[in-house]
C-alpha cells in the first residue's frame, strides 16, 4: 500500500473501492490520524502496526486490532471499577500535548477514588478539555470496560462519521453514564 504521508486527510477519507465504499484500511489510517491530533508519526506508527496484526490475526473486527495498537498511547481501555486507570490513561493521553486535569481532588489519594466514579471522571476531563479544543470519547468495548480517546474537537462531525462507517459506538465523554 501506498504511503500516506504526503496526502491530505480529507482526499485519504474519500479514496473509494470497487464497492463505492471507503475501505475499511483507509477508515482505519484515519482514525488513527483522528486519535493522534497534530502527530502523523504516531498515527502512521500505528497504522503499520494495525496493519502487521491485521495481517497475522484476520481482519474480522478491525476496531479490536486499532484497541491494541492504540492502549495507552492514543485510546484506553480500562476496567471500570478502576478509577485510578482511568485517571492514570487520561493523564496518559493529555500529556502528549502538555495539558492536565483539575480531578477536583488529589487522584493519588483512595479516598478520591472511594468517592468519584466512570462518568464523574469523564464529564470532568471532557468539559476540561473542551476549554483547550479536544473532545474526551468513549466507545462501546467488552463488558465492565471503559474505552475512549481524545480527538481534536474541531474533528467532532467526522469522527461521528467515520465512527458510524466503521461500526463504532460512540459518544461524547459527557456522556457516559
Amino acid at each position: 500500500m501506498a504511503s500516506y504521508e504526503d496526502d491530505d486527510f480529507d482526499d485519504r477519507f474519500d479514496h473509494d473501492d470497487e464497492d463505492g465504499e471507503a475501505s475499511v484500511e483507509n477508515q482505519v489510517y484515519a482514525l488513527l490520524q483522528l486519535i493522534n491530533p497534530g502527530d502523523e508519526e504516531s498515527a502512521l506508527q500505528q497504522f503499520n502496526d494495525w496493519r502487521e496484526r491485521t495481517e497475522d490475526e484476520g481482519d474480522d473486527d478491525p476496531v479490536r486490532i486499532v484497541g491494541q495498537v492504540i492502549d495507552w498511547k492514543a485510546g484506553f481501555e480500562v476496567d471500570m471499577d478502576d478509577t485510578r486507570a482511568l485517571v492514570e490513561a487520561i493523564n496518559e493521553l493529555i500529556g502528549r500535548w502538555n495539558l492536565s486535569i483539575d480531578w477536583d481532588g488529589d487522584p493519588d489519594d483512595d479516598e478520591f477514588h472511594e468517592d468519584t466514579d466512570g462518568p464523574a471522571l469523564f464529564g470532568r476531563a471532557f468539559d476540561q478539555l473542551r476549554e483547550h479544543g479536544y473532545t474526551l470519547w468513549s466507545r462501546e468495548a467488552d463488558d465492565e470496560v471503559y474505552a475512549g480517546w481524545i480527538t481534536a474537537s474541531r474533528d467532532d462531525e467526522t469522527m461521528r462519521e467515520l465512527a458510524t462507517s466503521l461500526g463504532i459506538n460512540l459518544r461524547l465523554g459527557s456522556q457516559v453514564g
